[in-house]
């Protein structure tokens, strides 16, 4: 799940400022109570609808200014506990992971929230230094599965699914743990030695064997195609920002390449953070110690942080 760590960028309160003019003009012209707050009223806007991956009628969610928040009105609106949900994907119910809910969401974006399936354990002997997982997490303390590399160790283990929430690692419980700590136990297991996961699978319907009947009530939403999103914050309320600019958008998918190479892990909240801290830098050392200021709990190796520099340097040349 991205991380949400950096501040707000100067001159989005210019685009939440237009939001709340448009909405308080009408109260306003009628004479009415006074309009609320504008941090009322952004939030006021912030509803969605929302359906269970698997099947379920539509749920309305809004009021919320983080994901727990987020998962805790999807819950209410679609009368599952919020413990149970594991990720949530935007206008697909598939577990398609390029369609994650991370930090940001479409005003016109649909919600399907999937949730705890099946559970299994996995012994999975270590042959190689790398297992070839990708591990993210959903902001609320559950770690899972984000890719698997095509030919990996992993790839060869069927019952290891993308989308899997682990669990537990030999008999350790994880839950709670960041996507990078996740990793960080996994990348310390011994080579030639058998471990176990302990894995959920998220709840499937059967129809999504199938392509999907035409009056079931998990029709595919329209994505949208405007360019403001939802940011929801980890404190403080959600704003309504521009999302990032094409050659932004490219930087961030850099860094986040390299966050998987290096930590196997990723996650393009976390990358827009560091593409963040290195506006302004004239050197690797300056933007070093912009992210030990920021991001000093990841511990990131010397070598990455002069890669993520020079793919934001990279970048700078497109005239980022």
């Amino acid at each position: 799940m991205p991380l949400r760590l950096r501040g707000k960028k100067k001159g989005r309160s210019r685009e939440t400022s237009k939001l709340v003019e448009s909405e308080e003009a009408p109260a306003a012209r009628a004479g009415g109570d006074a309009a609320p707050p504008p941090a009322a009223q952004a939030r006021a806007r912030l509803l969605f609808h929302a359906q269970l991956a698997h099947g379920s009628p539509t749920g309305r969610v809004g009021g919320f200014a983080s994901v727990r928040e987020l998962y805790e009105q999807i819950a209410q609106a679609l009368s599952i506990p919020a413990a149970e949900i594991i990720f949530c994907t935007l206008n697909t119910h598939k577990i398609d992971m390029d369609k994650l809910l991370g930090g940001q969401i479409g005003l016109e974006d649909f919600i399907f929230a999937h949730i705890k399936g099946p559970k299994k354990e996995v012994d999975v002997l270590k042959s190689e230094d790398s297992l070839g997982l990708t591990i993210t997490d959903n902001g609320t303390g559950y770690a899972f599965i984000k890719r698997i590399k095509e030919g990996s160790l992993v790839d060869q283990i069927k019952a290891i699914c993308v989308g899997d929430h682990i669990e537990s690692i030999n008999g350790k419980n994880v839950v709670g743990c960041r996507h990078y700590e996740v990793a960080k136990i996994l990348k310390g297991l011994e080579k030639d030695q058998a471990f176990k996961l302990t894995l959920i699978e998220p709840m499937k319907a059967f129809e999504m064997i199938e392509p999907r009947l035409k009056s079931g009530t998990l029709s595919e939403a329209k994505i949208s195609k405007g360019r403001e999103t939802i940011r929801l914050r980890s404190k403080g309320p959600a704003t309504v920002e521009e999302v990032p600019s094409e050659i932004e958008e490219k930087a961030i998918k850099k860094v986040d390449d390299l966050l998987e190479i290096y930590m196997g892990i990723r996650d393009s909240e976390l990358a827009a953070t560091m593409v963040e801290a290195g506006k302004g830098k004239n050197n690797p050392d300056e933007f070093a110690v912009a992210l030990d200021e920021t991001l000093g709990d990841f511990a990131f190796p010397d070598e990455f942080v002069f890669d993520v520099w020079e793919a934001i340097g990279d970048a700078k040349q497109e005239q980022f």
